[in-house]
């Protein structure tokens, strides 16, 4: 064990780390900070600065999803940076790929499954054709922001505007975004 003394103290920081976890994992399951508090004997307040010290964004549960993208690292990278929760960002090599390599039940499963996956999210940032936006509209309504690259079909990668991302991100968990009235285009 790794031990550390501050003054006449001996502190245990493995203790720290697995009480720590524990009050994540609690606060994750829905317990209030209140009730962990008293499940554990600590304070309230001590759950609370956890949380703002770790917190990177407050409000909607965002998703980005994107295809075909030739920039998606660095889309990736800075909705990482952003606290994107969700992110499927796709080249046309990657897209191709994605539908080849699955049989058709395949294929209908993991669309069934990243649709239900995004109607978990308050808002998502779809970048795609006009074909494709229509259709993710019809499936996920106003939690919809569409970022049209180009008509349908399109059969090669487009580049997209990454300062623009970081700032539709930044705008949407400042909750100063109204899903039901926006759309990009290229």
């Amino acid at each position: 064990m790794n031990f550390i003394r501050i003054g006449d103290k001996l502190i245990n920081p493995e203790k720290i780390y697995r009480t720590i976890d524990q009050i994540l994992e609690l606060r994750q399951s829905g317990l209030s900070q209140q009730e962990i508090a008293d499940r554990l004997a600590v304070d309230r307040t001590l759950i609370s600065r956890l949380e703002s010290l770790g917190e990177v964004r407050k409000g909607s549960k965002l998703a980005l999803v994107g295809f075909p993208v030739s920039n998606t690292a660095e889309l990736t990278r800075i909705a990482k940076e952003e606290g994107v929760d969700y992110l499927f960002l796709m080249n046309d090599r990657e897209r191709i790929s994605f539908v080849e390599d699955k049989t058709g039940t395949e294929l209908v499963n993991s669309f069934m499954e990243i649709i239900s996956q995004l109607k978990t999210y308050d808002a998502v940032i779809f970048i795609g054709s006009d074909m494709r936006i229509r259709m993710a509209e019809a499936i996920l309504g106003p939690r919809l922001i569409s970022w049209e690259i180009g008509i349908s079909p399109i059969t090669e990668d487009r580049w997209v505007n990454p300062d623009q991302l970081r700032q539709l991100t930044r705008q949407i968990k400042n909750n100063g975004f109204d899903t039901k009235k926006h759309s990009l285009t290229e």
